[in-house]
Protein backbone atom coordinates (compact mmCIF):
# COMPACT_ATOMS: atom_id res chain seq x y z
CA UNK A 1 0.00 0.00 0.00
CA UNK A 2 1.37 3.16 -1.43
CA UNK A 3 1.70 6.00 1.27
CA UNK A 4 -0.68 8.00 -0.19
CA UNK A 5 -3.21 5.61 0.09
CA UNK A 6 -2.57 4.86 3.62
CA UNK A 7 -3.26 8.69 4.17
CA UNK A 8 -6.45 8.61 2.87
CA UNK A 9 -7.51 5.60 5.07
CA UNK A 10 -6.75 6.80 7.67
CA UNK A 11 -8.22 10.16 7.03
CA UNK A 12 -11.29 8.48 6.79
CA UNK A 13 -10.80 6.56 9.87
CA UNK A 14 -10.16 9.74 11.36
CA UNK A 15 -13.36 11.50 10.23
CA UNK A 16 -15.31 8.32 11.43
CA UNK A 17 -13.58 8.10 14.59
CA UNK A 18 -13.80 12.20 15.14
CA UNK A 19 -10.19 12.43 15.56
CA UNK A 20 -9.85 16.21 14.99
CA UNK A 21 -5.61 16.32 15.39
CA UNK A 22 -5.11 13.05 13.35
CA UNK A 23 -7.69 14.80 10.36
CA UNK A 24 -5.80 17.82 10.37
CA UNK A 25 -2.61 16.40 10.22
CA UNK A 26 -3.37 14.16 7.67
CA UNK A 27 -4.40 16.81 5.27
CA UNK A 28 -1.75 19.03 5.96
CA UNK A 29 0.65 15.86 5.30
CA UNK A 30 -1.24 15.12 1.64
CA UNK A 31 -1.96 18.60 1.04
CA UNK A 32 2.37 19.42 1.13
CA UNK A 33 2.09 16.01 -1.51
CA UNK A 34 0.13 17.55 -3.84
CA UNK A 35 1.87 20.73 -3.56
CA UNK A 36 5.35 18.60 -3.87
CA UNK A 37 3.55 16.72 -7.27
CA UNK A 38 2.76 20.07 -8.53
CA UNK A 39 5.82 21.86 -8.48
CA UNK A 40 7.77 19.13 -9.60
CA UNK A 41 4.73 18.81 -12.69
CA UNK A 42 4.52 14.65 -11.91
CA UNK A 43 0.69 13.21 -11.55
CA UNK A 44 2.40 11.10 -8.70
CA UNK A 45 5.45 11.34 -6.25
CA UNK A 46 7.96 8.85 -5.69
CA UNK A 47 8.56 6.61 -2.53
CA UNK A 48 11.76 8.51 -2.33
CA UNK A 49 9.60 11.93 -2.39
CA UNK A 50 7.11 11.07 -0.44
CA UNK A 51 9.88 10.51 2.02
CA UNK A 52 11.52 13.85 1.08
CA UNK A 53 8.11 15.79 1.94
CA UNK A 54 7.27 13.73 5.08
CA UNK A 55 10.57 14.70 6.55
CA UNK A 56 10.32 18.53 5.57
CA UNK A 57 6.94 18.02 7.82
CA UNK A 58 8.41 16.64 10.45
CA UNK A 59 11.43 18.65 10.75
CA UNK A 60 9.05 21.74 10.55
CA UNK A 61 7.16 20.91 13.45
CA UNK A 62 10.26 19.82 15.39
CA UNK A 63 11.62 23.58 14.74
CA UNK A 64 8.58 24.99 15.98
CA UNK A 65 8.46 22.69 18.80
CA UNK A 66 11.99 24.03 20.28
CA UNK A 67 11.02 27.68 19.48
CA UNK A 68 7.77 27.38 21.45
CA UNK A 69 9.28 25.65 24.30
CA UNK A 70 11.63 28.16 24.57
CA UNK A 71 8.86 31.17 24.57
CA UNK A 72 6.89 28.94 27.51
CA UNK A 73 4.16 28.25 25.38
CA UNK A 74 3.12 24.92 26.44
CA UNK A 75 -0.39 25.16 24.81
CA UNK A 76 1.67 24.87 21.47
CA UNK A 77 3.94 23.04 22.49
CA UNK A 78 1.43 20.32 23.46
CA UNK A 79 -0.35 20.44 19.69
CA UNK A 80 2.50 19.99 18.14
CA UNK A 81 3.82 17.30 20.23
CA UNK A 82 0.27 15.04 18.81
CA UNK A 83 1.83 16.90 15.24
CA UNK A 84 4.48 15.05 15.43
CA UNK A 85 3.84 11.49 16.64
CA UNK A 86 0.84 11.38 13.68
CA UNK A 87 3.42 12.05 11.09
CA UNK A 88 6.56 9.87 12.53
CA UNK A 89 3.40 6.91 12.27
CA UNK A 90 4.12 7.31 8.57
CA UNK A 91 7.89 7.61 8.81
CA UNK A 92 10.03 4.70 8.02
CA UNK A 93 11.50 2.79 11.36
CA UNK A 94 14.37 5.08 12.77
CA UNK A 95 18.05 3.69 13.05
CA UNK A 96 19.87 3.46 16.46
CA UNK A 97 22.71 5.63 17.25
CA UNK A 98 24.95 2.12 17.39
CA UNK A 99 23.70 1.91 13.38
CA UNK A 100 23.70 5.74 12.36
CA UNK A 101 27.62 5.20 14.33
CA UNK A 102 28.46 2.17 12.16
CA UNK A 103 27.24 3.79 8.77
CA UNK A 104 29.40 7.10 9.45
CA UNK A 105 32.36 4.67 10.31
CA UNK A 106 32.05 2.83 7.12
CA UNK A 107 30.96 6.17 5.14
CA UNK A 108 34.11 7.50 6.63
CA UNK A 109 36.47 4.46 5.47
CA UNK A 110 34.99 4.31 2.40
CA UNK A 111 35.54 8.17 1.58
CA UNK A 112 38.74 8.24 2.74
CA UNK A 113 37.63 10.86 5.08
CA UNK A 114 41.26 11.72 7.60
CA UNK A 115 39.92 15.03 8.60
CA UNK A 116 36.62 17.72 9.28
CA UNK A 117 37.93 19.56 6.35
CA UNK A 118 36.36 16.59 4.85
CA UNK A 119 32.88 16.81 6.63
CA UNK A 120 30.84 17.61 3.90
CA UNK A 121 32.14 14.96 1.52
CA UNK A 122 31.11 12.64 4.33
CA UNK A 123 27.70 13.74 5.17
CA UNK A 124 26.96 14.30 1.16
CA UNK A 125 27.81 10.28 1.00
CA UNK A 126 26.22 9.32 4.64
CA UNK A 127 22.82 11.22 3.68
CA UNK A 128 21.14 9.75 1.12
CA UNK A 129 22.06 6.65 2.97
CA UNK A 130 20.15 7.59 6.11
CA UNK A 131 17.29 9.40 4.39
CA UNK A 132 14.20 9.67 6.53
CA UNK A 133 15.35 6.73 8.96
CA UNK A 134 18.03 9.36 11.09
CA UNK A 135 18.60 12.92 12.14
CA UNK A 136 21.01 14.77 9.88
CA UNK A 137 21.93 16.49 13.46
CA UNK A 138 22.63 12.58 14.77
CA UNK A 139 24.35 12.20 11.71
CA UNK A 140 26.49 15.63 12.21
CA UNK A 141 27.28 14.69 15.93
CA UNK A 142 28.61 11.02 14.76
CA UNK A 143 30.57 12.50 11.77
CA UNK A 144 32.28 15.26 13.83
CA UNK A 145 33.01 12.44 16.85
CA UNK A 146 34.71 9.93 14.32
CA UNK A 147 37.03 12.89 12.16
CA UNK A 148 38.17 14.29 15.69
Amino acid sequence: MSLLERLNNDMKQAMKSKEKDKLSVIRMVKASMQNEAIKLGVKELSDDQELTVLTRELKQRKDSLHEFDKAGREDLVEKLRTEISIVEVYMPKQLSEEEVSEIVKQTILEAGAKSKADMGKVMAAIMPKVKGKADGSLVNKFVQQHLS
